[in-house]
C-alpha cells in the first residue's frame, strides 16, 4: 500500500540527504529486519539488493573504459594537453595509470642492470626503473633509410681511401670516422669503451681506498711518461742555447752537464770556463773563469761535482778549478809523466782515478785525490782514446790502428784485445751506463756497436749494429743515462749527428731538423742526468740545447 502522504519513500531508519537522525535518539529497529507492520516483503528486498549491485558493476566497468581510454591517448593529444595543463597532470595521469594498473614485471636484463647498480641511492635507481619503463618519445623512419653522402666535398676529402669512395652511406662514414677519431687518440678511450666502463665502476670503490693511501706514503713527480723510449720520431723542442747569456769567441770545445745540479759548463779555446743554470728559457749565466794564456782542450766535472779539471791545448800542466773553495789550483808537472802535451784524459765514474792519455801509446793513471801517478800502461801504437766502464774497474782504450786495448784497473794488467771490425783508424769509444754495449767510431764514419760480454771473449767479435749514418770521421759518441740513446757525431762536417735508438737500432728520423742549419761543426755532446736535456758545442761558440720530452726529469 502507499505510503501515508507527508512520508519520505525510502526505508524506515535510514538518513535522507540532507537530514540526520538526533545522535542522541535511540535507534529504532529496521522493520525490514523484524519484518513490522511497516517492513518490506523478503523477496522485494532481495531484488532491490540484485539492482544495487548491478548498478554498482556497470560503474566500475565503466570507470575502467575510461581509464582504459586514458592510457591509449595518442602522442599529439598528450603532447597538446602538456602544453595547455602542464606536465603536472600527465604526470599524475600516468602515476593514477601504473597504480591501477599494478606493479610491471621486470625482465631479465633489466633486472641484472638495476642489480649492478646498486650501490646507487634509492632515489637513482627510482629514476632509473622509469627511464626503463619509457618508450621513446620520437622514432623518425628518415634515420633507418640508407642514404648517400657526397665525399668529395672538401671537409670530407680526408676521408676517402681511394678514388672510387665518392658517395658512402651513413652508417659507413660513422664508422670512417670512428676509425679516423681512434688513429688520432691511439685507440678506444676509457670514456667511449662502454665495455669495460661497468667492470672499472665496480673495481673503482675498492681500488680508490688502497690508492689514497698509496698517494699519502709517496712524493715527488707524479707525472711522467711510459717506460721505454718509442722508435721512429723523437719527440724534442728546441731551446734557447744554454750559453746564450756568454757565448765563446771562437770554438767551443766542451759542454757537460753537472752531476747532481741544474748546471752545464761550457769551455773553448777563448781560455774561459763558464757555468749556467739550466731552465730551458733563459739559462742565466751563475759563474765563469778565465785561465790567462790557456786555451782550453778538454774539461770536465769532478764526480762528486766540486771540482773542475780543465786540459790545455799546448801545456804540459793541467788546472783544477775547486768550486768550493772559488780557488784555481794549477798542477803544474806530474811526478813520473813525461808527456810534452796533456790534452785528453778520463775520470773514473767512481771518482778515484784520472786516466791521462800521452803519446807513444802510453796511459798514466793518477789519484784523483793527490793528482799523483799510480801507474803507467802502454798499448800498441797510438792511444787516441779511452773509456772507464761503468763501476770503473775496467778501462777501454782505442788505437790508432783500430785494435781495443781492455785493462784491469786494480791490477793495472791487459785483459783482453780484440779489432774493431773494418777499423782503418780508431777516433772515439764509449762504454754505456749500465755495461751493456761499448761503442768505437773510426775514420770511415762507421759506428761499430759491440755487447760487452763478446768484447771480453772472442778476437774479431761481430758488432750487433754497424751504424753508417756518417759520411766522415766519426770524432764524438755518447750514451744517453738509460742507454735508450746513442749519440754519434763528427767535426769534419756540418749537421753530422745522429741519434740512434738503442733497443731498435735505428736512427730517430727527425733529428737534427733539416732545413734549418743550427749545429755546425760539433765538437762535444751530453746528456743532461736524466736525459731531459740533450746539448751540443759547435765551432761557432755555442752550446746548443734540446729538450727531449719523452724524459720527465733534468
Amino acid at each position: 500500500m502507499p505510503p501515508p502522504p507527508g512520508r519520505n519513500h525510502l526505508l524506515p531508519g535510514v538518513d535522507t540527504p540532507g537530514q540526520g537522525r538526533d545522535r542522541g535518539a535511540l535507534e529504532q529497529p529496521c522493520p525490514l529486519a523484524s519484518g513490522g507492520a511497516h517492513g518490506m516483503s523478503r523477496r522485494t528486498a532481495k531484488r532491490l539488493l540484485v539492482v544495487a549491485n548491478q548498478a554498482a558493476a556497470a560503474e566500475a566497468a565503466r570507470r575502467a573504459r575510461h581509464l582504459k581510454a586514458l592510457s591509449c591517448v595518442s602522442g599529439a593529444e598528450r603532447e597538446l594537453e602538456e602544453l595547455v595543463f602542464g606536465d603536472s597532470l600527465n604526470g599524475e595521469e600516468d602515476e593514477l595509470l601504473r597504480c591501477l594498473a599494478g606493479p610491471r614485471r621486470v625482465t631479465a636484463a633489466e633486472e641484472k642492470d638495476l642489480q649492478e647498480e646498486s650501490s646507487d641511492s634509492g632515489v637513482e635507481n627510482e629514476a632509473k626503473r622509469d627511464l626503463l619503463l619509457k618508450s621513446p618519445a620520437w622514432v623518425d623512419e628518415d634515420d633507418e633509410a640508407e642514404e648517400n653522402v657526397d665525399m668529395t666535398h672538401k671537409y670530407r676529402k680526408d676521408l676517402m681511401k681511394s678514388d672510387a669512395e665518392t658517395t658512402l652511406t651513413k652508417k659507413k662514414l660513422k664508422k670512417r670516422l670512428e676509425e679516423q677519431f681512434q688513429q688520432a687518440m691511439g685507440g678506444v678511450p676509457a670514456w667511449a669503451d662502454l665495455e669495460n666502463r661497468k667492470n672499472s665502476k665496480r673495481t673503482l670503490s675498492d681500488s680508490d681506498s688502497d690508492e689514497d693511501d698509496d698517494l699519502l706514503r709517496r712524493t715527488g713527480n707524479f707525472i711522467t711518461s711510459s717506460e721505454s723510449l718509442p722508435r721512429g720520431i723523437l719527440k724534442m723542442s728546441t731551446c734557447p742555447p744554454a750559453n746564450q747569456e756568454r757565448f765563446a769567441n771562437g770554438k767551443l770545445v766542451t759542454v757537460q752537464f753537472h752531476p747532481s745540479a741544474q748546471v752545464v759548463m761550457t769551455a773553448g779555446h777563448d781560455r774561459s770556463v763558464s757555468l749556467f743554470q739550466v731552465d730551458g728559457i733563459k739559462n742565466p749565466k751563475i759563474q765563469s773563469i778565465y785561465l790567462e794564456s790557456f786555451p782550453i782542450y778538454k774539461a770536465r766535472f769532478s764526480v762528486d761535482g766540486e771540482q773542475v779539471i780543465a786540459t790545455g791545448t799546448h801545456h804540459s800542466m793541467f788546472f783544477v778549478y775547486d768550486m768550493m773553495a772559488g780557488s784555481i789550483i794549477p798542477i803544474p808537472k806530474v811526478r813520473g809523466v813525461e808527456e810534452k802535451f796533456l790534452r785528453n784524459f778520463e775520470l773514473s765514474p767512481d771518482g778515484s782515478f784520472m786516466l791521462l792519455i800521452g803519446n807513444s801509446g802510453y796511459l798514466h793513471l793518477l789519484s784523483m785525490k793527490t793528482k799523483e801517478l799510480i801507474s803507467t800502461m802502454k798499448v800498441n801504437g797510438r792511444c787516441t782514446a779511452s773509456a772507464f766502464t761503468p763501476d770503473s774497474s775496467k778501462i777501454y782504450s782505442y788505437s790508432k790502428e783500430g785494435e781495443v786495448f781492455i785493462w784491469d784497473v786494480r791490477s793495472r794488467k791487459g785483459l783482453h784485445k780484440f779489432e774493431d771490425e773494418g777499423s782503418l783508424e780508431g777516433k772515439c769509444i764509449a762504454v754505456s751506463k749500465n755495461n751493456q754495449y761499448v761503442a768505437c767510431g773510426s775514420s770511415s764514419g762507421v759506428v761499430n756497436l759491440y755487447t760487452t760480454d763478446v768484447c771480453l771473449k772472442e778476437n774479431r767479435p761481430k758488432p750487433v749494429k754497424a751504424i753508417m749514418n756518417l759520411v766522415t770521421s766519426a770524432t764524438c759518441v755518447t750514451f744517453n743515462p738509460t742507454t735508450e740513446i746513442l749519440a754519434v757525431a763528427s767535426r769534419d762536417t756540418d749537421e753530422a749527428v745522429k741519434l740512434v735508438h738503442l733497443p731498435s737500432y735505428t736512427v730517430f728520423s727527425n733529428f737534427p731538423v733539416f732545413r734549418k742549419k743550427q749545429i755546425y761543426l760539433t765538437q762535444s755532446m751530453d746528456f743532461s742526468p736524466r736525459s731531459g736535456y740533450f746539448s751540443v758545442a759547435n765551432n761557432k761558440g755555442k752550446a746548443l740545447l734540446f729538450r727531449l720530452k719523452h724524459y720527465s726529469f733534468f
